[in-house]
């Protein structure tokens, strides 16, 4: 009788460091698709004074809403699958890009639960008086405003703080081509200055200018998870962050130097 021996190999860093970039990028992409269509299903409840008073289905909005939690989540998702890798460059760096992530998910679902609560005083308000009618329309336009708000201090700030924590990584240890985070780095302070602009009432966030300002970042995020799904990280960046000798250059590059 005889016996087959069966070489398991180890699972090694490189394997693990692909399917980091795999999972990450499923997330990018998770983040850029489910947004989407948010807006145009929001449009009728955060242009139209009188929804709150009309019989509109909320189906669209509540589908709205569950992409929206979904690209929140996904967005965390991101920073805390990616924190192993950019932690090697640099700790601080990983750790504000996984703060950048958890503040922009939080100003998500505050303008969510202010759309959903829209829906449910459209709901409860069937019949109600004239008086009654009024006061949903100031409750309405206030949730309204509320969510527009957290748009702008969310997703209209927090992916400039996110681009610029990981892009800074990313270009200097060249995990991936340095054109993506470029990308990111340029988009990051058009974006800052746009919503800057948005809130001192330079324009509205959703105006051409504001989608102008805005497209870099866009195009920095789904090039980093296309290319994350596709390609994974650079081998060669990959060995070199697993080389002890390597920590101090890495610390050094990315510390601004001191006159």
């Amino acid at each position: 009788m005889s016996t087959t021996v069966r070489n398991v190999r180890p699972r090694t860093p490189m394997d693990r460091d692909r399917k980091t970039a795999l999972v990450a990028g499923v997330l990018y992409l998770i983040t850029f698709a489910g947004s989407l269509p948010a807006l145009p299903l929001y449009h009728d409840i955060l242009h139209d004074h009188r929804y709150i008073l009309g019989n509109a289905s909320g189906t669209g909005v509540r589908v709205s809403a569950l992409l929206e939690l979904i690209c929140a989540l996904a967005g965390i998702g991101t920073a805390v699958v990616l924190f192993r890798v950019v932690k090697r460059y640099s700790e601080a760096l990983a750790l504000g890009f996984i703060a950048a992530r958890v503040f922009e998910a939080a100003m998500i679902g505050v303008g969510v639960i202010s759309v959903l609560s829209i829906v449910t005083l459209q709901h409860d308000s069937a019949g109600g008086s004239a008086a009654d009618a009024n006061s949903l329309v100031t409750a309405g336009r206030s949730l309204v405003a509320l969510h527009d708000w957290t748009f702008l201090l969310g997703p209209g700030f927090m992916p400039a703080v996110s681009a610029l924590c990981l892009g800074t990584v990313l270009y200097r240890s060249r995990l991936v081509p340095r054109v993506i985070p470029m990308l990111g780095l340029i988009g990051a302070p058009l974006l800052a200055a746009s919503g800057v602009a948005t809130l001192f009432g330079g324009y509205d966030q959703l105006s051409a200018m504001g989608a102008a300002a805005g497209f870099p970042i866009a195009a920095w995020e789904l090039s980093l998870g296309v290319w994350l799904v596709v390609k994974g990280f650079k081998p060669t960046a990959i060995a070199a962050s697993a080389d002890p000798s390597t920590v101090g250059d890495r610390e050094a590059e990315l510390t601004p130097a001191v006159a």
